[in-house]
């Protein structure tokens, strides 16, 4: 079993029942790049409620299936750390959700965090019809989760064993903070539809001037996904992918991620032993967003705090976060 760290460093002891994590970033391995050399095999035939065909990946032939869902405007290669991390120990699962990496996209009218919700309950009958799983979301790929969990809480002990959130949240997503106050006043005043149509109907023409690769965009990455310590190069690779999803996909998302309140579905994950990472210098979903999961979830949640990391905290600093994701998977293969 993985042995995760129990003290921080240079600190003091963790609370119990809290994990922290060492501050040093561990940028990803060639071989954490590439999947660890597991060749992904499809699975064919996989479509939504509203039929939107999904680019569904498994990588292994033993060990407990373990279904990754990545966060908003990248795929699921965000997760090839882990993926590395699990090869010969897992069944790793992973997919595009609609509208990003090689899956299909649909209505945009479809594009909320319910929606992907349903679509992953769809992945998971495809890939294990009648056995368990373990369920892990990144950011938006938080969300689907807990968005599962309050479609089909009776799944929650039976078909899924266990669930891993990383740099999520439940909801208040824009509570605090410049944006927060912003997006209050424009709700206040009845504006808030009139700006988020407006901004979709502009996507479709924004997309095609020449906006992308710019000193502008990789600041904007850098300061939402990183700490200041990134280099250039994870900057720019993570700048490529987000900036490759059409824009009209994006703003189509957008309507839904500024209203998402899932906290209602934590009953369902406290039935089973779920780990939250949070990191300390995410601007997105700030570390509060995981404690208050873990509060939420009681004695069977993990929460496991990574000093100094941003909101790519699954590539920055994959080895904490591969260790705790070995460290679920390998405690539920025991059970």
């Amino acid at each position: 079993m993985a042995v995760l760290p129990t003290e921080r460093v240079g600190a003091a002891s963790a609370p119990p029942g809290r994990l922290a994590a060492p501050a040093s970033p561990t940028p990803a391995s060639p071989s954490a790049a590439s999947g660890g050399g597991a060749r992904p095999r499809p699975v064919h035939g996989v479509r939504t409620s509203d039929g939107v065909p999904l680019h569904v990946e498994i990588r292994g032939h033993q060990g407990p299936i373990v279904v990754l869902s990545h966060g908003f405007t990248v795929d699921s290669d965000e997760w090839s750390p882990q993926i590395a991390a699990l090869a010969h120990r897992a069944r790793v699962v992973t997919w595009d959700q609609r509208g990003h990496g090689k899956s299909g996209w649909g209505d945009p009218a479809n594009a909320t965090i319910d929606q992907l919700g349903q679509d992953l309950a769809a992945v998971v009958d495809a890939v294990s019809p009648c056995g368990r799983v373990v369920l892990g979301g990144h950011s938006m790929g938080g969300m689907t989760v807990l968005a599962l969990a309050r479609q089909h809480p009776e799944w929650f002990g039976t078909r899924v064993a266990g669930v891993f959130l990383v740099a999520t949240s439940a909801g208040q997503m824009v509570s605090d903070g410049p944006l927060g106050v912003l997006h209050a006043a424009a709700r206040r005043a009845g504006l808030l539809p009139a700006v988020l149509e407006g901004a979709r109907r502009a996507a479709p023409i924004a997309d095609a001037l020449p906006w992308r690769d710019s000193a502008v965009g990789r600041w904007l990455v850098r300061r939402l996904a990183f700490t200041p310590d990134a280099t250039d190069e994870e900057v720019r690779r993570l700048q490529a992918v987000t900036e490759s999803l059409p824009l009209p996909v994006s703003s189509a998302f957008t309507s839904s991620l500024l209203a998402h309140d899932e906290s209602a579905s934590l009953t369902a994950l406290a039935r089973v032993p779920t780990t939250v990472v949070a990191a300390t210098g995410d601007r997105l979903t700030p570390a509060a967003h995981g404690q208050r999961i873990a509060d939420a979830l009681g004695p069977r949640a993990r929460l496991v705090l990574v000093e100094d990391a941003g909101h790519a905290v699954n590539q920055t600093h994959h080895e904490v976060v591969d260790a705790a994701l070995l460290d679920l998977v390998d405690g539920l293969r025991h059970r």
